[in-house]
């Protein structure tokens, strides 16, 4: 398997060196699609002797599969800037190159762990958190709602779970979450009301009740301490935020 590892990239400055030091060795090319970051990110880039390529960002899913198609090799393996191999993962992927073309299948997936203010988080709903990063770049392709995006295999292609775990390092902050709850529910509200969705004040509240109550209490988020429970509060408040969003939107 000839394998070319994808990222995307925007003033990644802080992560774009870690995500870069776990697949080395392992792709056989690395490419970086940057949307004219301004901070040292493409000098980092240009060390680890990657296809550096400079991209309007025109969404989430436009420039994934933008990326995918800068791909030389068959398989990709598509990484955020702020996700890293782990060792375990790694071996597993080091593994299935050495297997003969006939054991290969077309698409793979694997749990992701985050990282949350220097805590990893193991449950709140946050984890196995399984995702599809690795596949054949013409039996899928980036699709989903944006900004959560998602690979779209082609009907019946077999996938395949690997070991390990893709490292999330997501917030390093409280300030850096709420900022991201903001971007993201403006997204996510013009996106529901491009569908016509409506919702009441007290359908509003619920959501957003039931939302906690769901990832504290039966998805165990109350296991990861403190840091559980503000993951959990936070994902309240963005189900919340989004759904008074639309309430603007449609008024």
């Amino acid at each position: 398997m000839k394998l070319s590892a994808v990222i995307i990239t925007y003033n990644e400055a802080r992560n774009i060196e870690r995500c870069l030091t776990s697949l080395r060795d392992l792709a056989d090319e690395i490419v970086v699609v940057d949307s004219f970051s301004t901070d040292s990110t493409e000098d980092i880039c240009r060390k680890f002797g990657v296809k550096f390529i400079q991209h309007a960002f025109a969404g989430h899913i436009e420039q994934k599969n933008f990326a995918m198609q800068q791909a030389t090799f068959p398989f990709v393996l598509s990484l955020d800037a702020d996700e890293a191999l782990s060792d375990t993962l790694r071996h597993s992927i080091e593994n299935l190159k050495q297997q003969n073309s006939h054991e290969v299948c077309y698409a793979y997936d694997f749990n992701r762990l985050t990282n949350y203010c220097g805590r990893w988080i193991r449950h709140c709903g946050w984890y196995p958190d399984t995702k599809l990063r690795l596949w054949h770049k013409e039996k899928g392709c980036w699709g989903g709602t944006n900004p959560h995006d998602k690979v779209l295999m082609q009907p019946n292609i077999k996938i395949k779970h690997l070991k390990g775990d893709l490292l999330h390092y997501s917030y390093y902050s409280t300030a850096e979450h709420l900022q991201q709850i903001d971007l993201f529910t403006t997204i996510g509200a013009a996106k529901e009301r491009e569908k016509g969705k409506k919702v009441s004040f007290c359908d509003m509240i619920l959501r957003s009740k039931w939302k906690f109550v769901r990832d504290y209490i039966f998805k165990f988020g109350f296991l990861d301490g403190k840091a559980g429970y503000q993951v959990c509060k936070m994902s309240s408040w963005a189900t919340y935020i989004k759904y008074a969003k639309l309430r603007e939107l449609n008024k």
